[in-house]
């Protein structure tokens, strides 16, 4: 009888060995994600190697580890799957930025809006309330954008709080980074003056410095206490460790912000910025990129009277660092690459354009993106023609090395709609 039973506990041991050794071996060929080679692609680096034709990229690991020119392609390639691109064009992923994705799925439904707070400090993070799941992600996948910056709309503090990087990937896992950038709104007040603004940010970084170099000087280092959240973030920007995000238009208060740069070190990014091209050289020279948008040509204020088509193009010339953002809060995200084209038509050479939706953004908020290069997250599009052209699509896209759809909640509207049933149009199924 105890041999029997003996006999059952081992049958029982070795079932459940054998499944545990399944699960295992699916568990690790899901970890392993399979390594792609994209072949023959007309590839837009936005690096070094410029734009390269019937060119090889290869990506594993969520990785690109492999650039090759056509000449220097190998002639074996190893990969799990190879893809040929039969001469269309492979660029970046697009980088947005200044949006509410996520944040915000119907403006005009205030429950589904967390992109604002009337408490609101230096301290909100918006990160909390992301929801990757939005139906407004997939659609902006349709405009071969990747990742975007995230941009909360404060409250009635001086700053609105800070942004957040993702990607599109539609994964809980998606946010970047969290709290990487400050926000600042600054220009015409409907009551009061806009020099109250500037006058506090200016107190608030020379209160902030002499508090520092109060605390080095302290010979009792347990004597320090540990500064408060808000002071915190506001030493991280003396210290150049996030931009500072600033929404200004009139070139009075961007000069200021230039001032402040040179007094205290903040890394300033200008977001806006209408009248930037009447101190062009000014901004170039204190290295402050620019957050605009291509198609602002009329006047929405006092502020912005120099608004223009040809704004982005004499920036670039200057040698300003531009970054395109689409108006239209999330919900017209999808249309940044038809900005880059407005802006190509009127004067920005093609390269910066790529670059001001791709490397530009990557660099002003230290991401892992923006450039086809060896060791850069492989977030990379395949597209159908020329990015910039309207009647253009997404053939396929990538986000850290993971191929992605694009059907969005429109399309699936659109296909069941169009199915032919007996039954009312409302109720297919």
């Amino acid at each position: 009888m105890k041999k029997r039973q003996m006999n059952k506990a081992n049958i029982a041991f070795n079932a459940i060995a054998k499944h545990s050794v399944i699960a295992l071996a699916l568990m690790t060929g899901l970890a392993q994600a399979k390594s792609t080679a994209i072949t023959n692609a007309t590839v837009y680096t936005v690096a070094s190697q410029g734009i390269l034709a019937q060119a090889t990229v290869i990506i594993d690991e969520g990785k690109i580890t492999g650039v090759y020119s056509k000449e220097e392609t190998p002639k074996t390639i190893e990969a799990d799957e190879t893809i040929d691109a039969n001469g269309r064009i492979l660029t970046p992923g697009f980088i947005g930025t200044m949006n509410s994705l996520g944040l915000v799925e119907v403006g005009a439904v205030s429950r589904t809006r967390d992109a604002r707070d009337e408490k609101a400090d230096i301290t909100f993070d918006a990160s909390l309330a992301f929801n990757p799941k939005s139906t407004v992600i997939p659609y902006t996948r349709k405009g071969g954008i990747t990742s975007t910056i995230v941009a909360p709309h404060g409250g009635e503090e001086l700053f609105a709080g800070q942004t957040f990087a993702v990607n599109l990937s539609g994964n809980f896992n998606s946010i970047i980074e969290k709290q990487n950038a400050v926000l600042v709104y600054l220009g015409a007040e409907s009551k009061g003056s806009r020099a109250q603004k500037l006058q506090a940010l200016d107190n608030t970084f020379t209160d902030a410095k002499k508090a520092l170099e109060k605390k080095e000087s302290k010979k009792d280092k347990d004597e320090v206490k540990e500064p408060k959240r808000d002071e915190q973030v506001v030493n991280a920007l003396l210290a150049g460790e996030k931009p500072l995000l600033a929404y200004a238009d009139r070139a009075t208060d961007i000069l200021a912000l230039l001032a402040l740069k040179e007094k205290f070190g903040v890394n300033v990014v200008l977001v806006s910025a209408s009248d930037a091209v009447l101190i062009a050289d000014e901004i170039a020279n204190a290295k402050v990129p620019v957050i605009l948008s291509s198609i602002e040509n009329l006047p929405s204020s006092f502020d912005s009277l120099h608004a223009s088509l040809t704004n982005i193009a004499t920036l670039a010339k200057a040698g300003v660092n531009v970054i395109l953002a689409p108006k239209g809060g999330s919900h017209n995200l999808n249309q940044l690459r038809y900005d880059a084209g407005i802006a190509v038509a009127n004067g920005l050479p093609r390269a910066d354009a790529f670059a001001s939706l791709t490397a530009n953004v990557a660099d002003v908020f230290n991401l892992n993106a923006g450039r086809i290069a060896v060791g850069k997250n492989a977030d990379v599009v395949l597209w159908s023609a020329d990015p910039f052209e309207i009647s253009t699509k997404v053939d396929s896209m990538w986000i850290n090395g993971e191929q992605v759809s694009t059907k969005s909640r429109q399309d699936a509207l659109r296909d069941r709609y169009l199915k032919v049933s007996d039954m009312p149009r409302a109720y297919t199924k």
